[in-house]
C-alpha cells in the first residue's frame, strides 16, 4: 500500500538530535483516514482509491455525501481526497472502511507535502515580485510603489493590444496549491497520530496537508534511500 494520508498542520518547532543538533520542524496531525471508495478500470476507467478526512456533522454535510460516506460504513467527512494507482492489483490492497493511521510512514525517510499557501490578497509589484519602486528623492511623483512602465509589452502591433502573458505586475499573492519535495521524517508518532518533518510546510497552522511517499529524490537521498 502506498503511503498516502490527510491531516493538519499543526505547527513549527525544533527537535533536539541525540548528539545535540537543532533541528527546525514542522508537526503535522495526520488521519486516522477512511478509504471511502475503491476505484478499478472496471467500474470507473482507472485505478485509484478515495479517501475521508475529518468527520463532520451531518447538518453541514449534503446528502450525496453522507450517503456516498454511509457505504463505507462511516460518518459524513469533511475532505475527500483521491489517490491514482497504477493498476487495480494497487487497488486490491484497498478495503472499503479500512483506516489509514500515521503508522504507514514508519519506514519512510522522505514525504512529499501538498498544501495551499498562505493567501495574501491582491499584491503590487514590489511585494509580489520584490521590484525595488521608484526613487524617493525630490521632484519624482508620488507613486513610488508603482512598477513602472510595462514598455513594449503594453501592445503588439497587428494583434492584440494587450500585456503578455507572464509580465510580471500586480497581482493575486498566495493561495496556490503548493507542494514540498523531499522533507525528512523526523519521527512518527502513531499512538498520537503525529508526523514531524525537518524544514517547513507552506501553509497556516490548522491547515490541510496532504502527504504521501517521496515521488522524487535527489542523490543524496537517493543514496540513503538505498543505504536503509
Amino acid at each position: 500500500m502506498p503511503p498516502f494520508i490527510l491531516g493538519r498542520k499543526v505547527g513549527m518547532t525544533r527537535y533536539y538530535t541525540e548528539d545535540g543538533k537543532n533541528i527546525p520542524v514542522t508537526v503535522l496531525q495526520v488521519g486516522p483516514c477512511v478509504v471511502t471508495q475503491v476505484k478499478t478500470s472496471e467500474s470507473d476507467g482507472y485505478a485509484a482509491v478515495q479517501f475521508g478526512f475529518e468527520d463532520v456533522r451531518p447538518r453541514l454535510s449534503t446528502m450525496p455525501v453522507i450517503g456516498h460516506d454511509a457505504k463505507a460504513q462511516t460518518a459524513p467527512k469533511r475532505l475527500h481526497k483521491e489517490l491514482r494507482l497504477d493498476d487495480d492489483a494497487a487497488a486490491s490492497d484497498f478495503e472499503l472502511g479500512q483506516t489509514v493511521l500515521a503508522d504507514v510512514f514508519a519506514d519512510v525517510k522522505f514525504v512529499d507535502v501538498t498544501s495551499s499557501s498562505k493567501g495574501k490578497g491582491f499584491q503590487g509589484g514590489m511585494k509580489a515580485w520584490g521590484f525595488k519602486g521608484k526613487e524617493a528623492s525630490h521632484g519624482v511623483e508620488r507613486k513610488h510603489r508603482s512598477p513602472g512602465s510595462i514598455g513594449g509589452h503594453g501592445s503588439e502591433a497587428g494583434n492584440s493590444g494587450g500585456v503578455k502573458k507572464g509580465k510580471r505586475m500586480a497581482r493575486r499573492l498566495g493561495g496556490f496549491t503548493t507542494t514540498t519535495r523531499n522533507l525528512d521524517v523526523i519521527s512518527v508518532d502513531a499512538e498520537r497520530g503525529l508526523l514531524i518533518v525537518k524544514g517547513t510546510v507552506p501553509g497556516p497552522n490548522r491547515g490541510i496537508v496532504t502527504v504521501r511517499e517521496a515521488v522524487r529524490l535527489n542523490r543524496r537521498k537517493q543514496t540513503a534511500v538505498k543505504a536503509g
